[in-house]
C-alpha cells in the first residue's frame, strides 16, 4: 500500500520533558487514520512537526515523498489543516471569506468561482448568506472545512475537530470526513474515540510518546477477545447464578463477563444454565471488542 505520510524516528523534548520518543508511524495514501491518545500525548506536537510549524529534535517526516523542512511550507501545498478552534474574519460570509483565502493562495477568480459552491454544499453551508459572527460553533467547523479543502489536498489533517462540538455538530462534521474516503487522505488526531471508530478504517494508538499500537482497525478489533455479557434483575439471581457457574464469570458493576471461550457452542450452554435455574436475564450478549476497551488495555497495561 502506498504511503502518504511516513514519520520514521521522530523525537521531540521540551527542557527535560520528552514528548515524542523516537515516534514511527506510516499512514496508508486513501485512508481515514485515527491518531488517538489522551490530552497532553503528543498529538499537537506531532501535528505541528508534520506541518513545518515545529522542528523536530531528530528524525524525518515525509508527505507523499517529499521531506518536510522546519520553516519551509512547500509540502504544505499539499496539505489541508483544521485545528480544533478554528479563527475566522467574523465579518465576512463564507462566501467572502473561502474567497480571502483563496486568492491569497494564488486562485484565480473564475476558478474560486466554480470551486466555492460545491465546496459549500459540500459541507451543507450553501444557503448561508449571513455573517460568521452570527455562525454556530458547528457552522464554524465545517466552515473549516471547507477551506482546508480548497486546495484539493493530497492530505488533510484535522487536530480534535469534534472536541469543542455538540452531539449534532460531532454527528455533521464526522459525516464530512467520511465522505472524503475516495477524495483525500485524512488524518483524524482525537481523544473521542467513538469518534475515530466510526469513520477511521486505520488507527494509532500514542501513549508516552511512543505509537503503542496501529494497523487497520478491523484487524486490531479481530486480533482481540470477544466476551459475553449477562445482567440479571436483582442481584439475588446474579447469586443464583454464579453458585451454580462460579467458574471464569467475573462480576462488574450489575454485569457478569465471561471471556468468550473457543467453543461454538458457548452461547448456547449459557442460555440453558439459565433456563434450567428458572432464571430471565434482562441481558444476553456477545460483545465485540471497541477501540475504547483496546486504548484502555494498551495504555493501562
Amino acid at each position: 500500500m502506498t504511503s502518504m505520510l511516513t514519520l520514521q524516528n521522530v523525537k521531540k523534548q521540551f527542557g527535560s520533558n520528552l514528548i515524542l520518543d523516537n515516534l514511527s508511524l506510516t499512514i496508508p495514501k486513501g485512508s481515514i487514520f485515527g491518531f488517538v491518545g489522551e490530552n497532553g500525548a503528543g498529538k499537537t506536537t506531532t501535528m505541528k512537526i508534520i506541518l513545518g510549524l515545529l522542528a523536530a529534535d531528530s528524525g524525518s517526516v515525509t508527505i507523499a515523498g517529499q521531506t518536510v523542512k522546519y520553516g519551509d511550507t512547500t509540502t504544505n501545498q499539499k496539505i489541508g489543516y483544521l485545528p480544533d478552534v478554528p479563527a475566522f474574519y467574523d465579518y465576512l460570509t463564507a462566501t467572502e471569506y473561502l474567497s480571502l483565502c483563496g486568492r491569497t493562495s494564488g486562485m484565480s477568480k473564475s476558478e474560486l468561482q466554480l470551486k466555492i459552491p460545491s465546496l459549500l454544499t459540500k459541507v451543507g453551508l450553501q444557503t448561508t448568506n449571513q455573517k460568521i459572527s452570527g455562525f454556530s460553533r458547528g457552522m464554524k467547523q465545517r466552515l473549516g472545512l471547507a477551506q482546508a479543502l480548497l486546495n484539493e489536498p493530497q492530505l488533510l489533517i484535522c487536530d480534535e475537530p469534534t472536541s469543542a462540538l455538540d452531539p449534532l455538530g460531532r454527528k455533521e462534521v464526522l459525516g464530512i470526513l467520511a465522505s472524503l474516503k475516495n477524495e483525500t487522505t485524512v488524518l483524524f488526531s482525537s481523544h473521542i474515540l467513538a469518534d475515530v471508530e466510526a469513520i477511521c478504517d486505520h488507527v494509532a494508538i500514542l501513549n508516552e510518546g511512543k505509537i503503542q499500537l496501529t494497523g487497520p482497525l478491523a484487524e486490531i478489533k479481530t486480533a482481540q477477545p470477544n466476551h459475553y455479557e449477562l445482567r440479571f434483575e436483582s442481584p439475588a439471581d446474579t447469586a443464583l447464578f454464579l453458585k451454580q457457574n462460579p467458574q471464569d464469570w467475573q462480576q462488574v458493576a450489575q454485569k457478569l463477563v465471561l471471556p468468550s471461550l473457543p467453543q461454538e457452542d458457548l452461547g448456547l450452554q449459557i442460555i440453558k444454565r439459565v433456563a434450567t435455574l428458572n432464571l430471565v436475564p434482562l441481558e444476553f450478549k456477545l460483545v465485540e471488542p471497541t477501540l475504547e476497551a483496546i486504548f484502555l488495555k494498551v495504555v493501562t497495561k
